[in-house]
């Protein structure tokens, strides 16, 4: 029997092949779970639906998390078909062009708050729609995505980086809160990776070649790494981890000069 045999998922943000949250789809898959996926307007139902078809059992529906009626549909069509929820998976985030590409101090007041709604306030709406699923499971598990420009000042990341930091805030407080319901909240900290989204950073490749050079691994991080660290927190194996941000970035953020 895999590891998560008997469980169920479900994730936000896979939007291609080279999504972490399709890496961790895989990782999660591969161990036995059953999962759920969305998807963000008709663009991207084919992608996404290409893709998980080819996962026995899985789910495709349609989710705005901006939205809290399609939330709510999200969560209800789950309960229909897996009767409970273990796992939630968090790898959505969006700040317009303008506001990354531009210098910090021009950020315009809607681009901080489309930022923050759709990169942090996202989870709460989803984990609050997740808990009577995940109560019935006798607990779960919360996974969030975030990068070191929360922490750090990166170059390029710019409303980024604000909006993640608050993500992190998020998991810290929804963590103490949902601890005595046994739902524990945690967030993985990857390095950069050449993702759809990733290539929207300007300068992107040249940090992947810092990263790759002052990582004490000397390299940059593989989907497939990001994936198995996921399976670590959705497994028991990480039962009394909550509230945490497990970096897998090589080593790179203990550097300083």
């Amino acid at each position: 029997m895999g590891l998560l045999e008997g469980k169920s998922g479900i994730i936000f943000g896979v939007a291609n092949k080279r999504s972490i949250a399709w890496a961790i789809a895989q990782a999660l898959s591969r161990e036995g779970m059953r999962l759920a996926f969305t998807y963000q307007g008709e663009r991207l139902k084919e992608s996404v639906e290409a893709l998980t078809t080819t996962m026995q059992d899985s789910q495709l529906v349609p989710c705005d998390v901006t939205v809290d009626a399609e939330i709510d549909s999200v969560f209800a069509t789950v309960g229909e078909k897996f009767g409970k929820l273990d796992v939630l998976v968090h790898s959505v985030a969006y700040a317009p062009r303008e506001d990354l590409e531009n210098e910090f101090h021009k950020t315009t007041r809607e681009g901080f708050k489309v930022a923050h709604d759709i990169s942090a306030y996202s989870l709460v709406g989803l984990t609050r729609a997740a808990l009577p699923l995940m109560e019935k499971a006798g607990g779960g598990s919360v996974i969030a995505m975030t990068y070191f420009g929360a922490e750090k000042a990166v170059e390029g990341y710019n409303l980024m980086g604000v909006a993640k930091a608050s993500l992190e805030a998020t998991i810290r407080y929804l963590a103490a809160n949902l601890g005595p319901k046994n739902i524990r909240v945690n967030a993985i900290s990857a390095g950069p990776v050449n993702t759809l989204a990733a290539r929207g950073i300007k300068g992107f490749i040249g940090m992947l070649k810092h990263h790759a050079e002052k990582a004490p691994l000397r390299r940059n991080v593989e989907l497939e790494e990001i994936g198995n660290v996921a399976l670590f927190l959705a497994s028991s194996m990480s039962s009394a981890i909550t509230g945490e941000v497990l970096h897998v970035d090589g080593g790179y953020n203990i550097i300083g000069l």
